[in-house]
C-alpha cells in the first residue's frame, strides 16, 4: 500500500476504536466497530496471496456477523425500554445476545474459529494488530455493559477459553497460531474476572498487549514463522533470544516475571468470590500453555542447531534491527511485578 493509503487505513482503525471507546450511544458504538472492521480488511488482504484473501474474508464475515447480532440486540432493548444508552441494556434477550456478538469479536470459546486462521493468513504485524487493537473496542463495551451481562454465560466462556486456548495451542507448529491460541487463553482469564472486578481486568489486558506486542516483535525480528525457525534464531541476536525467553514464561504466567501478576490477582478475586472450582479448572489449563511456551522457550534458547541443518542460517543475511518499541515493551513484560500494590489498591 502506498503511504497514504496506509495513512488512511491506520488512522481509521484508530479512529473506530476510540469512537467505540467513548460512546454512550448504541448506534455510536457500532458506527466505530465499523469503522474499525472495515478498515483492516485492506491490511489483512495487501499481500494479494490467496491465504490473505480468505483470511480477510473469514475476518468480514465474522465481524460483520458480530456487528449485526450488536445492532439487533441494541435494537431489541432499545424497542422494550426506550433508551440507547450502553449501560441500560436490562432486556434479557438482548443481553444473551449481545453476550454472544461480543464473544464472537473477541475470538472466545465457542466463536473461536476464525482467529486462528485469520492470523496465519495475515503478516505478522497484521496479526499483532489483530491480537492487540482490535481487543481494546470489544473489551471496553464489556467493561461499560458489564452489570447487565449474562454472568453464567461469561464465566462458562471465559473458563472454556482458558481451557481450550491451552489444549489447541499444543498440536502447533506455526508461531502465529501459537499466539492466536494464547490470545484465546489470556481472553478467557479476562473474561472470567470481568463478572467481578473490571480494574483487574484491565490491569489483565494491559499487561496482555505488553507481552503481545513483545513476543510479535521478538517474532518479527528473528523472522520466526515456525517453530524450526527458533531453533536457528540464537545466531541471529543471543541477547533478543534470552528476553524471548523471559517473554513466554512471562506469557506463562511465572513468577517473578509480570505475567504472573494478573493470574495471581485473578485466581486470588475468584477464591474470595468462593469460585473454586472455576479457579482450579483455569489454573490447570494454564499448564497446557506453558507446555507450549516452554517448548517455544526450548527451541529458542536451548537447541544448538547443527552445521548440516536443512533450515536457511539466518546469520548468512543482514538482520533486523529489533524495533525501539521492544525496549519499552520488555521491561514492562518481566519487571512490572513489584507494581501490583497499585493495581490492587
Amino acid at each position: 500500500m502506498s503511504p497514504l493509503t496506509t495513512t488512511i487505513v491506520m488512522s481509521s482503525l484508530a479512529t473506530g476504536t476510540i469512537i467505540t471507546m467513548s460512546s454512550h450511544h448504541w448506534m455510536m458504538a457500532w458506527i466505530g466497530l465499523e469503522m474499525n472492521t472495515l478498515a483492516i480488511i485492506p491490511t489483512i488482504s495487501k499481500q494479494h496471496h490467496p491465504r490473505a484473501t480468505e483470511a480477510a474474508t473469514k475476518y468480514f464475515l465474522t465481524q460483520a456477523a458480530a456487528s449485526a447480532m450488536i445492532l439487533f440486540s441494541s435494537s431489541i432493548n432499545a424497542w422494550s425500554t426506550g433508551t440507547w444508552d450502553i449501560t441500560q441494556m436490562t432486556n434479557p434477550t438482548a443481553s444473551t445476545l449481545l453476550t454472544s456478538a461480543l464473544a464472537m469479536k473477541l475470538g472466545l470459546v465457542p466463536m473461536h474459529f476464525w482467529l486462528p486462521e485469520v492470523l496465519q493468513g495475515s503478516t505478522m504485524k497484521t496479526a499483532l494488530i489483530i491480537s492487540t487493537w482490535q481487543k481494546l473496542a470489544p473489551m471496553a463495551l464489556i467493561c461499560l455493559s458489564i452489570n447487565n451481562l449474562s454472568t453464567t454465560i461469561l464465566l462458562t466462556m471465559g473458563a472454556l477459553s482458558a481451557m481450550l486456548g491451552g489444549w489447541a495451542g499444543l498440536n502447533q507448529t506455526q508461531t502465529r497460531k501459537i499466539m492466536a491460541y494464547s490470545s484465546i487463553a489470556h481472553l478467557g482469564w479476562m473474561i472470567t474476572i470481568a463478572t467481578t472486578l473490571t480494574n483487574i481486568t484491565i490491569a489483565a489486558l494491559l499487561m496482555y498487549l505488553f507481552m503481545t506486542t513483545s513476543m510479535f516483535y521478538a517474532l518479527i525480528s528473528s523472522k520466526s514463522k515456525t517453530i524450526k525457525d527458533t531453533t536457528t534464531s540464537w545466531a541471529t541476536s543471543p541477547t533478543l533470544m534470552i528476553m524471548t525467553m523471559l517473554i513466554l514464561l512471562s506469557l506463562g504466567g511465572l513468577p517473578p516475571l509480570s505475567g504472573f501478576m494478573p493470574k495471581w490477582l485473578i485466581l486470588e478475586e475468584l477464591i474470595t468470590q468462593k469460585l473454586l472450582p472455576m479457579a482450579t479448572a483455569i489454573a490447570l489449563s494454564t499448564l497446557l500453555s506453558l507446555f507450549f511456551y516452554l517448548r517455544l522457550t526450548y527451541t529458542t534458547t536451548l537447541t544448538a542447531s547443527p552445521n548440516t541443518t536443512p533450515a536457511k542460517h539466518k546469520w548468512r543475511f543482514k538482520p533486523l534491527t529489533p524495533s525501539p518499541l521492544l525496549s519499552t515493551t520488555i521491561p514492562l513484560t518481566t519487571m512490572a511485578l513489584p507494581l501490583t500494590p497499585l493495581i490492587t489498591n
